[in-house]
């Protein structure tokens, strides 16, 4: 054999190789050949292919007709399994069929279309039989039963009964929060503002209900002077952000040394220690003095004082704390009537789609 004659039978040799590896295989199998009428029986149609091809299988819907008499009854899923480490895979199509004539049925080839190559099965035999009937012994047969009603069963009607007794027990629960939210104490709809009075004024008229009273008049100096100098502590704490209150006259004098000017703070000063010596040293004074001390007071009020802003924002409104107990209460309950009645409404639609299953 020479080297031509050698290549040439290589080369067929591979391509009766390709050829055998790429073969596709249609076998076709029927799990009953009789069968009764009514009866139904499986067909099974396997195609081996390389794993690189995909078979189409003949296009069965369920009622169909395999042929005429022989009924599709139903087409179960594709099947795979893999062959030869994966390089060949087998695909199975599984046909359930039924017949309601008797007969001997021819069932056709079916075809498998591979690559644009129609694969055809063999062509299988179904016999289809009638029921015996025993037309001598008539006696046997009997007629139909008329319908029975099903039994009561707890189990079926469970559902509905829960359901029932819960939509009841929130209907009731609304009805209860509804009186509570119209019988509750009404939200006080008045926002209240706080007004707060500059220094200077609620100074003024604290002065002016300490000449009213006249304490002084009463020999009683010490209260007369306790109060004017109390009334003046509290403006300067107020005017200027610094806690006379707890501080000494001499301490006040020094601190406002840093805001007023010496003629401002020299009759302070005085009307301090004249105080001081009242309430301290049970020192006495004239009623004139008295009355300049008060004069003193109001005009180093006016001479400090500062106007208020008219573009100042006003406070925010505030409710108090009753009232926000009741808007919180409230808003429990309107939220809570809510959630209720959404639950009835699910229920009761649950309830007539169970009872319209047990009806049907």
């Amino acid at each position: 054999m020479n080297r031509i004659q050698s290549i040439l039978l290589v080369a067929f040799l591979s391509l009766f190789c390709l050829k055998g590896t790429a073969q596709v295989v249609v076998d076709i199998k029927i799990d009953s050949l009789q069968l009764f009428i009514g009866q139904q029986t499986g067909i099974t149609l396997d195609v081996t292919c390389d794993a690189s091809q995909h078979p189409v299988f003949p296009e069965l819907q369920e009622r169909s007709f395999l042929t005429k008499g022989v009924e599709v009854v139903k087409v179960c899923p594709l099947d795979t399994q893999s062959l030869n480490d994966g390089r060949r895979i087998q695909y199975s199509q599984r046909y359930i069929i039924t017949s309601f004539d008797s007969a001997l049925y021819y069932l056709p080839p079916m075809e498998v279309m591979v690559d644009t190559t129609r694969y055809p099965s063999k062509a299988l035999a179904l016999r289809v039989y009638t029921v015996p009937v025993d037309t001598v012994h008539l006696d046997q047969f009997f007629p139909n039963k008329d319908i029975e009603d099903a039994p009561f069963s707890w189990d079926d009607w469970s559902s509905v009964v829960t359901g029932s007794f819960l939509v009841v027990l929130l209907l009731v629960l609304t009805f209860v929060m509804l009186v509570w939210l119209k019988q509750g104490n009404p939200i006080i709809r008045i926002i209240r503002h706080k007004v707060k009075l500059p220094p200077h004024q609620v100074a003024m008229s604290e002065i002016q209900r300490i000449k009213e009273e006249k304490t002084w008049a009463s020999e009683d100096s010490k209260e007369y002077y306790t109060q004017l100098t109390d009334t003046l502590r509290t403006y300067i704490q107020d005017r200027y952000g610094f806690r006379a209150m707890d501080m000494t006259s001499a301490e006040i004098i020094d601190r406002l040394m840093q805001e007023n000017d010496e003629e401002a703070l020299n009759e302070l000063r005085q009307l301090f220690q004249t105080a001081d010596l009242v309430k301290f040293a049970k020192f006495t004074t004239l009623i004139n003095e008295n009355d300049a001390n008060l004069v003193t007071a109001m005009n180093y009020i006016n001479q400090t004082k500062q106007e208020v802003d008219p573009n100042a924002k006003p406070e925010e409104p505030t409710y108090t704390p009753e009232e926000m107990r009741s808007i919180g209460m409230k808003w429990t309950l309107r939220v809570g009537i809510t959630l209720c009645s959404i639950a009835v409404i699910v229920v009761v639609v649950l309830i007539i789609i169970r009872l319209v299953d047990l009806l049907s």
